[in-house]
């Protein structure tokens, strides 16, 4: 097999396997961007809580 009929297969298997995907709707990427952002915030905002008490326990300890 040549090498040009490897890439010319291997393009063909590539296109067949996009095929096969299944994009999701708008509204579901829209939730998940959602869920994904929020999730975010919450966890940003935990750290930095945990953060605060732990700068505030280091302080008290030093002085």
């Amino acid at each position: 097999m040549s090498e040009k009929t490897q890439k010319r297969s291997w393009f063909k298997g590539l296109s067949r396997e996009f095929k096969k995907i299944i994009w999701p709707d708008k509204m579901t990427v829209a939730k998940q961007t959602a869920a994904v952002v929020s999730v975010s915030v919450i966890l940003g905002l935990i750290i930095a809580i945990v953060d605060f008490i732990a700068q505030y326990g280091v302080d008290l300890l030093v002085r």
